[in-house]
């Protein structure tokens, strides 16, 4: 059983059965995703309320709940920041400029990765891929875009956000949720920002629209396994004649 007051179970117990009935009969334990997205737009993470909730609700036991939730890097085992500062430190945005982001950001700080300011405002996370390579460097904050970052526009950033100053994603919404909020509009509760700014921009489509002013197309099936059947042939033969 959880331990919520009786107004905020109502609540969930109200939104849980909404997500719930998104899926077929039978199979409503698929609703476990957006459900333990909802518990951590209560808590700010994961916990042992959110937990038995999700448990009870599913029909599930708490050690598959909590498989599910320790698996997946979105859903906090610990109480996170207002904000999550997400910085990719994977390979093109690291060559980029995404390292000496981290670094900078976490010595202003005085944190490491999933760890969280004194005054609760920001979490910083080393993120090993955005989705968003076009844009590198990039951060994520709380899931929004905020792209071909520097130290020093991070840093300007992270200073906005202690400073309880609006920030602007890039592309996307015009407002940045705080977690507790974006993690409600991952449950699939929509905030009235989806119609938003584009989320794709000119780097996004370049090659696409390069394509098509050139006539570029891919190739069909047969032509594919043609072309590979022959580049193997090819490699073969070349080895043979090495011998």
């Amino acid at each position: 059983m959880s331990n919520y007051s009786p107004e905020v179970e109502e609540r969930l117990r109200r939104e849980a059965r909404q997500i719930m009935d998104r899926y077929p009969e039978g199979h409503q334990q698929s609703a476990l995703i957006p459900m333990l997205h909802l518990v951590q737009s209560e808590d700010g993470y994961v916990s042992a309320n959110g937990i038995a909730f999700c448990a009870q609700m599913l029909d599930m036991s708490r050690s598959e709940i909590s498989a599910v939730a320790t698996f997946y890097t979105q859903f906090k085992r610990h109480p996170a920041g207002k904000y999550n500062f997400g910085i990719c430190t994977n390979a093109l945005c690291a060559v980029m400029g995404g390292d000496a982001i981290y670094e900078a950001v976490s010595s202003h700080l005085g944190i490491g990765t999933d760890e969280t300011t004194e005054d609760g405002k920001i979490t910083l996370e080393a993120i090993e891929c955005n989705a968003a390579c076009d844009y590198a460097p990039v951060v994520m904050v709380n899931w929004e875009f905020f792209d071909n970052q520097t130290p020093q526009s991070a840093l300007d950033l992270v200073d906005d956000i202690q400073a309880d100053r609006p920030i602007h994603p890039t592309r996307g919404p015009q407002v940045c949720p705080t977690f507790t909020q974006n993690e409600h509009l991952l449950a699939g509760f929509l905030d009235g920002h989806q119609h938003e700014g584009p989320s794709a921009g000119e780097p996004s489509v370049l090659g696409q629209r390069i394509a098509r002013e050139k006539g570029w197309k891919a190739p069909d099936n047969e032509q594919a396994i043609a072309a590979a059947k022959a580049a193997r042939e090819q490699a073969e033969n070349e080895g043979e004649e090495d011998k």
